[in-house]
């Protein structure tokens, strides 16, 4: 007799009930399911930015979705490290803890006990991790680009999720200034494509706020100093000075602050503003002098649609950034955070001990700037056409016809679909007329006994409700057109 392995009856799979109704399942806080339209519209933005990645000459890559522990933990600072989802090592695990671990339930004891990998927080890191792995395999300067979902235990809320897709492009390998000016140019290509107009790139420099930093004997306190800047828009002046005083930074050293907190005007009076601001800080210079390049660069050039603009409390990433910072804004009116950002980093591989590598890169906010084209109704109304035409099944014979003028379709690049339950009534027949509405599939095909008997189709045109008997070839035409 022969042993039957893995064969489970369903009356053995338990049904978990409350209220005489079975537990609806649910998806984390954060995540989210997505259906044929929300699918098409997010691959018409990922396409989309692809293209331009490939017209600028960016090489793709993909890395692991988690990584050694080691590869991402102290890279992102402690509110980063904090956001990491930790993987559990596979096994008995807790059996390595000994009492004494077990009982002080420290974390940073326990968890690199427990946890020897983690999903990544980003694609930046990773990338850091894949060059000094391969830097024998590739050639200098490197451009890349990569489309991968990363993980953050964030609180979920508009705009921000736990699980989501970022797009990166990046240049390891030169300190040219010209990159940042390409990828300045590349934000606008971007959103040009998209259809997205009135898109702002902020732009800053990692020195300019360490010569402010400077000049008001704050160097000590830049990270402290540069944060409370940073909420200058969202809590206004007194409240950030107020947050400023609160770290310890002196009231000297806030009035030496004014001008920037009334800093006005074009890209090029500002920074004639922080010029005199800037005039005692070399480093400061130097970021100004940085940025002055890349606006005159742009100016040049010309933008399509985005605008550069300056603003020195922009202050991202400053863990790692070491020169321009880049945030884009989505157009006036439209309530969502940052859809992109970026900037130039001097030695992040140096993490890994690759030194002196200097890169500059960005990354588009795929899903914002999904809530952002929907707000504004920019997808193209094409964009979720799957089924062009259904072919109504009357059965046996009627069907295998059908499925050979299909089957030619589909040759031609056509859509085309074949009910699979035949129609033996007439509310059956309704039946598939309903489908072919609910999918929005525009056309639907009667083949019926008349029709085959002839070899005629005679198309219906589900919007007007107007019916044509066509040949194959008459048929053909009209789907194609």
């Amino acid at each position: 007799m022969t042993e039957q392995k893995n064969k489970v009856s369903f009356k053995e799979i338990p049904t978990f009930v409350g209220n005489n109704m079975a537990q609806k399942p649910s998806i984390p806080k954060g995540t989210r399911d997505f259906n044929a339209t929300e699918v098409a519209k997010r691959s018409y933005i990922m396409e989309t930015i692809k293209e331009q990645f490939q017209i600028f000459g960016f090489q793709p890559i993909e890395t692991p979705s988690f990584e050694n522990s080691d590869t991402l933990m102290g890279k992102y600072g402690d509110e980063g490290d904090r956001l990491i989802f930790k993987i559990l090592n596979s096994g008995e695990f807790l059996k390595k803890i000994s009492d004494d671990d077990y009982n002080a339930k420290s974390e940073s004891v326990m968890t690199p006990k427990i946890s020897e990998k983690a999903l990544r927080y980003d694609l930046t890191v990773p990338f850091a991790r894949y060059v000094v792995q391969h830097q024998n395999d590739i050639e200098f300067p490197f451009k890349r680009y990569q489309i991968q979902p990363v993980w953050r235990a964030d609180r979920p809320q508009k705009g921000r999720f736990r699980e989501f897709f970022q797009c990166d492009a990046d240049v390891v390998g030169s300190k040219s200034l010209f990159q940042e000016v390409e990828f300045v140019q590349l934000y606008d290509a971007v959103f040009s494509a998209l259809q997205l107009e009135g898109v702002t790139i902020k732009i800053n420099n990692r020195k300019i706020l360490s010569g402010i930093a400077e000049v008001i004997g704050a160097q000590d306190k830049l990270i402290d100093f540069t944060v409370a800047l940073d909420k200058l828009d969202k809590i206004g002046e007194e409240k950030v000075k107020e947050e400023m005083r609160g770290k310890g930074i002196s009231e000297d050293g806030i009035s030496k602050l004014q001008p920037l907190f009334s800093l006005k005007g074009d890209f090029g009076n500002q920074i004639e503003s922080l010029k005199s601001i800037l005039s005692t800080s070399e480093i400061g210079l130097k970021g100004i002098e940085e940025l002055e390049f890349i606006n005159t660069a742009i100016s040049n050039l010309k933008l399509k649609t985005a605008t550069l603009q300056l603003d020195v409390t922009l202050a991202r990433g400053l863990n790692y950034y070491t020169g321009a910072i880049f945030e884009v804004s989505a157009p006036e009116g439209v309530k969502m955070g940052s859809i992109g950002g970026g900037g130039r980093y001097d030695d992040l591989t140096g993490i890994f001990g690759l030194k002196d590598m200097s890169g500059v890169g960005i990354s588009f906010g795929l899903d914002r700037i999904y809530l952002v084209l929907e707000e504004l109704d920019l997808f193209p109304s094409t964009i979720a056409d799957s089924t062009k035409v259904l072919f109504i099944n009357f059965g046996e014979e009627e069907a295998l016809f059908s499925l050979g003028a299909v089957t030619k379709l589909r040759r031609a690049n056509v859509k085309a679909e074949l009910f699979p339950d035949a129609a033996v009534s007439g509310k059956q027949m309704k039946k598939q007329m309903n489908y072919a509405n609910r999918r929005h599939i525009p056309f639907v095909v009667i083949m019926g006994e008349e029709e085959l008997k002839s070899e005629v189709f005679t198309l219906k045109n589900m919007a007007s409700g107007e019916q044509q008997k066509l040949d194959f070839d008459a048929l053909l035409d009209v789907l194609k057109n």
